[in-house]
Formats: C-alpha cells, sequence, structure tokens
C-alpha cells in the first residue's frame, strides 16, 4: 500500500516554526494498530489520517495519532489537514473534517491565513496539583481543569513560563491531564507553554486543543473575545484567538515541508 504523505508546519510563518503534522491521505479505513504503528514511525506531535466522505456531512473523516496516543482533538493537524485540502483545489473557501469526539471542524481561507473553527472547551477553577506544580517548579497564581484532561496553570508573568524546566520524568506519570502554563505576554497578550509528556510529547510546540481550554479564560480577563497568543516552546508559534459562543476560532498560517509516500 502507497499513502500520500505531506508534512505540514503549522501556526508557523516559515519552515521548522510551529508544529509539524503529518497529513496521510487514505482511500479506505486503516486499523487503529496500524495507524497508531505509523504515528510512531512518523515520530512528530501528529499524524493526522484523512478519507473523503461524499455524504454531505463533512469533506473528509479525520482522526489524530501522537506517537504513542489517538487523541480526541488536535487543533495544529487539523489546520495542517485544512492546508492541505485548500492548496490542492484554490476554487474552495473553506473544508470541513468529521471527528469522533470533537464534532465537524472547519477550516476557511482568511486573506494569506487560515481559520480553523474549534469547540471551546472552558476550563473552571480547581484544586492546586502538588504533583504537577513540582513536577514544573512553579507555584501557579491561579489553577484551572477541564474535566477531559486539561490542567492550567496561570503563572504572574510570561518570564516565568519561558523559563520553565519540567521534570519530565514525574510529568510522564501524571497520566490524567495535559498541562498548560500561561501568562499575560509583552509582545503579545498572551504567552503559554504545553505539556503532553503522558501522551509521548514533553513539550508540544503548538497547541490548538490548549487554547480551545484557555480562550475563556483569557477573554474574561481581558475584557474582549479577540486576543493574540504566542507558544512559546524552542520552535514558537502565533495563534490568533476568537471565542466565538460555544466555539473558539483560531488563525494562524502553514507551511509544507515535505511530499511524499508511506510505503506500507
Amino acid at each position: 500500500m502507497r499513502i500520500p504523505f505531506h508534512q505540514i508546519d503549522a501556526f508557523a510563518e516559515r519552515p521548522f516554526t510551529g508544529n509539524p503534522a503529518a497529513v496521510m491521505i487514505l482511500e479506505a479505513p486503516l486499523d487503529d494498530a496500524t495507524c497508531q504503528s505509523i504515528a510512531a514511525e512518523n515520530n512528530i506531535a501528529e499524524t493526522a489520517f484523512l478519507i473523503r466522505r461524499d455524504d454531505g456531512v463533512a469533506d473528509y473523516d479525520l482522526r489524530w495519532f501522537t506517537p504513542t496516543v489517538e487523541v480526541d482533538l488536535c487543533g495544529h493537524a487539523t489546520l495542517a489537514s485544512g492546508h492541505w485540502a485548500l492548496m490542492r483545489d484554490r476554487s474552495r473557501a473553506s473544508v470541513t473534517f468529521s471527528t469522533r469526539q470533537a464534532g465537524v471542524l472547519t477550516v476557511a481561507r482568511d486573506g494569506a491565513a487560515l481559520t480553523l473553527d474549534l469547540p471551546a472547551w472552558g476550563a473552571e477553577p480547581g484544586e492546586p496539583r502538588p504533583d504537577i506544580e513540582a513536577a514544573l517548579g512553579v507555584s501557579p497564581v491561579t489553577t484551572l481543569w477541564r474535566d477531559n484532561g486539561y490542567s492550567v496553570l496561570v503563572l504572574d508573568h510570561e518570564d516565568a513560563v519561558r523559563a520553565l524546566t519540567p521534570n519530565f520524568a514525574a510529568l510522564r506519570q501524571i497520566t490524567d491531564t495535559l498541562v498548560i502554563a500561561t501568562a499575560p505576554g509583552s509582545d503579545t497578550d498572551v504567552v503559554s507553554r504545553v505539556f503532553a509528556a503522558s501522551a509521548g510529547i514533553d513539550e508540544d510546540p503548538v497547541t490548538g486543543s490548549a487554547h480551545c481550554v484557555i480562550a475563556g479564560y483569557w477573554a474574561d480577563r481581558l475584557g474582549r473575545n479577540s486576543f493574540t497568543a504566542y507558544q512559546a516552546s524552542t520552535r514558537g508559534g502565533h495563534v490568533a484567538c476568537r471565542l466565538d459562543g460555544n466555539r473558539v476560532i483560531l488563525g494562524g498560517t502553514c507551511v509544507e515541508v515535505i511530499e511524499g509516500t508511506f510505503i506500507l
């Protein structure tokens, strides 16, 4: 079997920035174990599997796998998938993806950039987790929780976010949560970093789903529904954020860096 393969840097202004995603174009579904093995072979944050559909529900079925697990929602690999589809049919204004846990997601053109329509997964104030704080080496000013496995640690300044040196061995033992550290920014409204060590990704370069979780908090704190964000990983990436009711609209650009064939 020969599978068309595209590696696309999402939320990236140039190659080697943002978050890389592998986009695999399938003719028919693959079993879960094979998808997981392909994602492990690709060995980047996320591999997206697309299958065309013609029933009017959406343009494609979409699933996402890290090197170790399937995930419920991945923003950057959805943006990358939309980039692939829209760059190959320039007459289209948007493309839709049907997913198993996050519903139908839309990627649309926005001038030279793209927008990504995702569910707003609001987080609520919660009790501190000493194990997470110890693994990151910080004491947050606010702790927020999302019940499907997201922990948000709000710090007082972006320097504290950028200076984090997590104990990844400890984070790998915390299997029930993805950890987001966030603070007010200087060049952007918000700066964050995201750690998903238990899912096989010590630090995720740029995370769309994390911005779904923090969008409500920052919209309330800033007093406006639109704000700019930067994920301060080594690769780094800018994310435009807009809270729209129960949806979050993320904006960014993509760069395709590899085109080839995966031979199975």
